[in-house]
Order: structure tokens, then C-alpha cells, then sequence
């Protein structure tokens, strides 16, 4: 069974990880071309009088992982490391996008005994304006400048209201070091967000802090079904049975502001009498003659990076709120919380590269997670299946081959267009055994005779049902077969929670 396959495209000889022996989505494919049409851009930056310092800028390397599939520029599931230059679009606009990762002590029985109360108080907390994250301007901005570390020194301005009650330093301090850079990418500036920080010492609400969102984004509470690696699972407090959380989620309208702006930056540098790259993707070379483009990339990146790790925080104070309000009080332990849209300096060799990742999990090694919790087992890879299917939890063996890469979910095998015509049949089946909590309620009476909002809500759940999905056991096989990351557990859904 062939599960790598290897093409030249332009310079570039590309990995591809695939489930089956499958030949990569011809869509995808036609995008990663367009993408590696970069390197004629950086031979004409080259020519430019002053644009680069030194000489070295190149694509190193290109893997695709197991879900890769179309996506908006550049397709989903594509890793680059680069040398000398970074490529914004290759993280996508939902900078920091990422998954969180938590186990409890509560039970499946104790969950689905109470699911009718669960799903009424989820609406109310999630969708219903029942969130209650008051801020002040000052720990708005002390987040984006600093993230959960700017949380932390300014946490005492929420005096413990709403959800904030939830918020122990101390435990916050904890989980630091079990969330990649530390939840804390500094930045230099708040760009374009003053009026988003708001009043300095006054507390408010926003819009935007503790939520889903749509798409492919949740909140999935699930039992632990099969613990394959004992030793780990034990350490990573994992019982067979148990309830774990899985958020899946990132940096919303923030960052679509920041990826906007990373765009005007890369343009705003363009050589006079250079000609714009055909296929839209701008570079920012790390030897710029305008020093400031690079600081500022990095800083408005930064931004939303640090709103994602603080919009999954609260994400998970916001579940604990209904597990506490309906099932009793309950403990959450963070096992970790990791990007998959973000952009990684790695030092290899005596010189420094950038790991560009669009939708792939970070999967370092014991080596790489030296001087962590995690050092005698390596990073938690947290890959969920398609709604209604199992997910897994795997350990990072920090493979070079893949650039210390896993899968960030099955990877969609039909467009959301196409899943909406799914077979009738198959979507009924998926929902009498499935539990999907949405903003709308189609049980409710009010809504029977709402033919348009109840046909507006199937088709975002068509749209993510399983048969969109590629099949996940084939995926989470490639990663164990390729040496890039081992299974701990598969995990079953018991409710998903999505806009």
C-alpha cells in the first residue's frame, strides 16, 4: 500500500502524504502549483536594487499531509520551509487557528443522562448572549500585545465577573507551559485595534471573545473509547470511557483584520518597476531593505496568534459553565493547546528557516519538546474526524520528512456546495445518531412552519456531516505508518457544538 508519493513541481520536490494510495485532489494540486510560481517572484526581487540583503532566499522544502485539499490561495494541508522570507498567505487569514485539548473527571453517563438540559444551557452560553467575558481596554490590549501572559498581569481588572470566575492564575501559569509559545507571541503595536481595545479601565463586551464561528470550527465533547498507548495516556490523563473536550477554533474577525493588513504590508514594499506576482502571493524577504515591513508583519501576526489562544481559552471557561450549571461541578485538566495556521522559526543546522503551516498540526519529537511536560513522549497532535466521527490524539515523533507535521483533521473529500446535496438518506441516519447543538433549535414548535430557517440550518449540517469528510482511521494509518506522529486514543463524539 503506497501512502507517499513524491512530485516535481517547478524547483520543489514535493511529499505527499495520502490516505490509501490516493492520487492529491487535481484542485488542490493546480493550487500548489500556482503557490511554487513564488519562486519566480523571488527571482525578480532578487534583481531589485536593495530589496534583499545577501543572497540564500529559497524554498527548502514542501510537504502536503494526509488532509490535503483545496483551499483559498493556497491549499489546506500544505507545509513550506522557507529560507530568507516568510509567505503570509501560507498561514491563511484565521491566523492561530488551532485545537485545545481537555480531559475531566466526568463521566458518559453523567453527560448523556442530562443531555436535553445540556444543549438548552450550551444555547444559552454560547449562542444566546449568556457569555459574560467583560473586559477592560487595558487587558484587550495587554492580550494582543503579550496573549495569555498579558491575560494573566491584567486578569485582576475583571474582578472575578462572569466568566473570569474560572480564571485561576495559578492554574493559568500551569497550562502556559502546555500551550505552544507559551499562549505569548510579544508584539510591538496594536494596528488597527484601537477601537476594538475600547475604554482603558471600564469594563465591556464584545462580540468576538468565546466564539465559534462557522465553517469547520466547534466545540466537541466526546468519550475516550480506545486508549492504544498506555504509558502515555496514563500521563496525559486519559481513561478509557472518561469525557474529554476538543475545541477547534482560531482568531475570527481579527484575524481576517491582520491578514488584510500582512497583504497591504507585502504590498506597500513592491519594488517600483517590478512586476506583481501572477498568482497573488506576496513575500516579505527577512533581508528587506524596509526593515519595518518585517516588524510590522510580525506584530500584526502576533496580534491575532495571541486572540486565538485567548478565544479557546474562554471557549473552555464556557463549557465548564454549562457542565457546572447542569451536571455538577466538574474538574477540566488542559492537556494542550497548539496552532495549525501559524508561521514556526526553526534553527537547523546553524541557520534559521520558517515553517510555514496552513492547516497542519505541529508533531515535534521528544527532542524537540526538551524541557516540557512532554519531553519523554512528544507534542500532542490533536486531529478531530468529520462531525459525528471519531477523532484522535497522537504523540509527535518528530519526523524531518514530513518538517515535524501531522494532519489537522480527515481533509474534505466533497466541497460544502456538493455535501449540501448529500444522499437523503445518509443525512438522516447521520442525525438520528448524532447529537449537533446550533444556535437553532429545529425541535422547536415556533419553527415548524419556518421552511427557510429550518432549510438554512440542514444545509450547514449537511455540510459538515461525515460522508464530506475523507474517511479519518485511513488518515490517522499514514501517520502511523510514515513515522510522523503514534496514536494515544480515539475519542467518539457525544454532542458537537457548532454555529
Amino acid at each position: 500500500m503506497i501512502h507517499r508519493i513524491e512530485f516535481k513541481d517547478r524547483n520543489n520536490v514535493i511529499s505527499c502524504y495520502l490516505p490509501d494510495g490516493s492520487a492529491p485532489d487535481k484542485h488542490a494540486v493546480e493550487e500548489l502549483h500556482q503557490m511554487t510560481g513564488l519562486e519566480g517572484t523571488l527571482e525578480r526581487l532578487a534583481g531589485a536594487p536593495g530589496f534583499f540583503r545577501g543572497d540564500g532566499q529559497r524554498i527548502e522544502k514542501i510537504v502536503v499531509t494526509p488532509d490535503f485539499h483545496k483551499g483559498a490561495g493556497i491549499p489546506i494541508g500544505t507545509v513550506m520551509m522557507t529560507k530568507g522570507f516568510v509567505v503570509p498567505q501560507a498561514m491563511g487569514n484565521d491566523i492561530n487557528c488551532g485545537m485545545r485539548f481537555y480531559t475531566t473527571d466526568l463521566s458518559e453517563e453523567r453527560i448523556r443522562e442530562r443531555l436535553p438540559q445540556l444543549a438548552e444551557k450550551v444555547r444559552h452560553v454560547f449562542f444566546e448572549g449568556g457569555r459574560q467575558i467583560p473586559m477592560t481596554g487595558r487587558q484587550r490590549e495587554a492580550l494582543f500585545r503579550c496573549g495569555l501572559l498579558g491575560l494573566l498581569e491584567t486578569g485582576g481588572d475583571s474582578k472575578k465577573r462572569g466568566l473570569w470566575r474560572y480564571f485561576e492564575p495559578d492554574i493559568q501559569e500551569k497550562w502556559l507551559g502546555r500551550t505552544v509559545f507559551r499562549g505569548s507571541l510579544r508584539a510591538d503595536d496594536t494596528e488597527g485595534l484601537e477601537d476594538f481595545i475600547g475604554s482603558f479601565d471600564r469594563l465591556t463586551y464584545d462580540d468576538q471573545i468565546g466564539t465559534i464561528g462557522g465553517g469547520n470550527h466547534f466545540l466537541e465533547v466526546q468519550r475516550v473509547a480506545e486508549i492504544y498507548d498506555g504509558q502515555t495516556g496514563a500521563a496525559w490523563n486519559l481513561k478509557k470511557g472518561s469525557v474529554a473536550v476538543m475545541i477547534h477554533k482560531g482568531s475570527l474577525t481579527i484575524g481576517g483584520h491582520s491578514g488584510l493588513l500582512n497583504r497591504k504590508i507585502c504590498r506597500d514594499i513592491y519594488p517600483d518597476g517590478v512586476s506583481h506576482p501572477e498568482n497573488g502571493i506576496y513575500v516579505i524577504p527577512e533581508g528587506c531593505r524596509r526593515e519595518e515591513a518585517w516588524r510590522r508583519f510580525w506584530s500584526v501576526s502576533g496580534n491575532a496568534a495571541n486572540f486565538g489562544f485567548a478565544n479557546r481559552l474562554f471557549l473552555g471557561f464556557m463549557i465548564q459553565e454549562v457542565f457546572d450549571s447542569v451536571a455538577g461541578h466538574c474538574k477540566m485538566e488542559l492537556l494542550y493547546d497548539a496552532p495549525h495556521n501559524y508561521i514556526w522559526k526553526r534553527r537547523i543546522g546553524g541557520e534559521d528557516f520558517y515553517i510555514h503551516r496552513k492547516g497542519a498540526c505541529c508533531a515535534g519529537g521528544c527532542e524537540d519538546m526538551e524541557g516540557t511536560e512532554f519531553a519523554y513522549y512528544g507534542e500532542p497532535v490533536m486531529i478531530p474526524g468529520s462531525m459525528g466521527s471519531s477523532s484522535y490524539l497522537l504523540r509527535g515523533l518528530g519526523s524531518g520528512d514530513s518538517l515535524w507535521s501531522a494532519s489537522h483533521g480527515a481533509g474534505r473529500k466533497k466541497s460544502r456546495g456538493d455535501a449540501m446535496k448529500g444522499n437523503d438518506e445518509e443525512f438522516r441516519r447521520f442525525m438520528e445518531r448524532f447529537h449537533v447543538i446550533t444556535p437553532v433549535d429545529p425541535e422547536r414548535s415556533d419553527l415548524r412552519g419556518r421552511r427557510d430557517i429550518l432549510k438554512k440550518w440542514e444545509e450547514s449540517v449537511r455540510a459538515e456531516a461525515p460522508y464530506a469528510y475523507k474517511d479519518i482511521d485511513k488518515v490517522i494509518e499514514v501517520h502511523r505508518e510514515h513515522g510522523m506522529a503514534a496514536p494515544v486514543a480515539r475519542m467518539e463524539p457525544i454532542f458537537t457544538v457548532k454555529a
